[in-house]
Order: structure tokens, then C-alpha cells, then sequence
């Protein structure tokens, strides 16, 4: 049988490869024959996987030091680790899921990539309305070293919750793929991104307590009446890194099962469309993080006199 993905002995770096979705992306590459180097805080669990990397992506020498055990060349970068805010600082969490894909897009997959290789970015529907929301990443995107996004970001670090870092830098990414699509594109290497709705990971919990229940989190997948699982979403990015998808560059390929469809369509209310760095918003919302967090550690704090 030809194959048709192309992925036999080529190199694929994955990070987040531990668990969840990037755990899923790295055992089907393997399946599929590929060089698989994960990147992870965690050991990798993937039998088959050519090296394992231990590396903290919200820092840049780890990140620095990792890339000089890759490969000179890479044929595929699957960037997939992510946190959602709710158990780490804005600072690490914004880092984990925007700067390290910038710093790693810019400073190793240009360098050590050529005509016909391709980039992936884990980002998510908290993403999507990063457009109307242009103005408020336009620096941070713009911003070509590690430093430079630290220093724009530093106010929002010390004033917004951590979970609106989780927002936020799914907008940056998803602004940050599109332009770099268009520069990449003029070395014939493709860049797409996927976002992904709410899927049973490791991280489930953390969202659930975020969203404030499971039904509310499963509100998040359209039509679906579930979660989806992380092969749900490892598949759609395996196929845009692969030869299938040879002349697909620059896109969102939303994965949500009709969720987009709904708000669209006005069926839907979209609870997203907000601002994730105006100072009242941001201040409001800290404010109400803090008193459930407050009423989850003292529940008799909150009971009727």
C-alpha cells in the first residue's frame, strides 16, 4: 500500500507528547513510521518514539537546550503543549502555549526546515476571535525574541487571572500562524493550525472547574453531546503535517463538531467574544476567580445564615 500521509522515517517533533492529545499525535506518527522526538516535563509514555526530551516549554534556555538534541533537519513540528491557566501563574501558562511555539517557530524550525515541510499548531476555540480582537495582540505577535513578549505581556501578568493567558495566547498563536503562514510559504513550508473544542484529556478537570460543570464543558462541543477524544484531535493535525494535505496552508481548521456552526448561525450565545486584556474585564474576572476559589476551599463560608 502506498503511503499516502508520507510520514515513513521522517523526523516529527512533538511537544506535549506525554499526554493527552500530544501523547495521541506521537503514538500514531510512530504507528505510521515516523522519527518521533517528544518534548515533555513528563517521561513519554509511547513505545516506539525515537528520543524523549525533558523540557519545561514555558523556558527558553530549556527549550534551547532540547533542540540540540533534534535533529538538523525536521520534516514536521507538532506544536501541542498547552496549559489552561487554572493551576499555573499567567507568566508560565502564556509562555507554555504562545511564546515557546514563536520562539521555536522562529529560531529553530526556519533554520532547520525546507521547501515541502510543515508546521502544526495546537491552538483552540478559545482562539477563534483573535480577528476582531487584532489590535490587542498585534505587539505581542509582532514581537520577534522571548524578551520582547515577556516585557509586553508583564502588566497583564501581574493583573489578569491565568486562565485569561489561556485565551489570550490561543488568539496571539492563531494570529501568529496566519502571518507566518504567509512568510513560510515563500520557503514552501506550510503552517495550519487546529482548534480543537472541549476533548478528554488530562486537563479535563481543570477546564471543568473552570466552566463551571461537565455538562457545561460538553455545551462546548456542539451537536456532539461529548467530549471528544484526543485521537479526535491528534487526526486532523496528523493530516495537515502530512503529503494529503500538500497544498493546505494558513488555515483554522476548527474542530468542534458544530459548535462555530451554532454561534454563527446566531443559535448559539458565543460567551467568548470578550476582551482578554482590558484592565476592567480583567479585574472583574480576577475578582470573581478569587471568591469561587475562595468558596471551593471554604464551602461552609458560603452557607446560609
Amino acid at each position: 500500500m502506498k503511503d499516502y500521509f508520507g510520514y515513513t522515517d521522517k523526523v516529527c517533533v512533538v511537544t506535549g507528547a506525554s499526554s493527552g492529545m500530544g501523547e495521541a499525535t506521537a503514538k500514531t506518527l510512530v504507528d505510521m513510521g515516523a522519527k518521533v522526538y517528544a518534548l515533555d516535563l513528563n517521561p513519554c509514555p509511547v513505545e516506539g518514539i525515537t528520543r524523549f526530551i525533558k523540557c519545561n516549554l514555558a523556558k527558553k534556555e530549556e527549550i534551547d537546550e532540547a533542540f540540540k538534541n533534534i535533529p538538523e533537519h525536521i520534516d514536521s513540528f507538532f506544536g501541542i503543549a498547552g496549559l489552561s491557566g487554572s493551576k499555573t501563574d499567567y507568566r508560565t501558562t502564556f509562555d507554555c502555549n504562545y511564546t515557546a511555539n514563536m520562539y521555536i517557530t522562529l529560531n529553530y524550525l526556519k533554520q532547520r526546515m525546507t521547501k515541502g515541510c510543515s508546521i502544526v499548531y495546537c491552538t483552540s476555540t478559545a482562539g477563534l476571535e483573535w480577528k476582531k480582537f487584532k489590535k490587542e495582540q498585534n505587539k505581542v505577535v509582532h514581537a520577534k525574541t522571548w524578551d520582547d513578549v515577556e516585557k509586553l505581556t508583564k502588566k497583564l501578568a501581574m493583573s489578569a487571572p491565568a486562565t485569561f493567558a489561556y485565551m489570550y495566547s490561543k488568539r496571539c498563536l492563531s494570529q501568529f500562524a496566519c502571518e507566518q503562514a504567509v512568510e513560510f510559504a515563500k520557503l514552501g513550508i506550510r503552517i495550519n493550525n487546529v482548534l480543537p473544542a472541549s476533548t478528554d484529556t488530562g486537563m479535563k478537570q481543570e477546564f471543568q472547574d473552570m466552566i463551571g460543570s461537565e455538562e457545561a464543558l460538553i455545551a462546548q462541543t456542539g451537536l456532539a453531546g461529548r467530549l471528544a477524544t484526543p485521537e479526535e484531535m491528534a487526526y486532523p493535525m496528523i493530516f495537515l503535517n502530512s503529503d494529503m494535505a500538500s497544498f493546505v496552508s494558513g488555515l483554522d481548521m476548527v474542530v468542534d463538531y458544530t459548535d462555530t456552526c451554532l454561534k454563527t448561525l446566531g443559535l448559539k450565545k458565543n460567551l467568548e467574544a470578550v476582551s482578554a486584556t482590558n484592565p476592567i474585564i480583567c479585574a472583574l474576572a480576577k475578582k470573581m476567580m478569587s471568591k469561587y476559589s475562595t468558596k471551593a476551599l471554604n464551602p461552609a463560608s458560603d452557607s446560609k445564615k
